[in-house]
């Protein structure tokens, strides 16, 4: 699959997509014809699982949750 088309179903950007694959958290391989990075629907898959399996487990631990505790306590 596309970049585009995974970076929709993870619920990322492209470039986000682009940044795990220069550090390795998820591979892309390469068309033959025109060189683009492309995804395997397994991997897609794997790295899901991977995502839902760390919010079971740390359920407040994302970014985002960090930064609205962190404001909400300065306020």
């Amino acid at each position: 699959m596309t970049v585009k088309e995974a970076a929709n179903l993870l619920g990322v950007t492209p470039l986000t997509l682009r940044n795990w694959d220069k550090k390795g958290k998820l591979e892309a391989g390469r068309h033959p014809f025109n060189n683009y990075r492309v995804y395997q629907r397994v991997d897609i898959e794997k790295l899901l699982t991977e995502i839902a399996t760390n919010k079971e487990k740390h359920p407040t631990a994302s970014p985002k949750n960090k930064v609205r505790k962190l404001v909400v306590t300065h306020l």
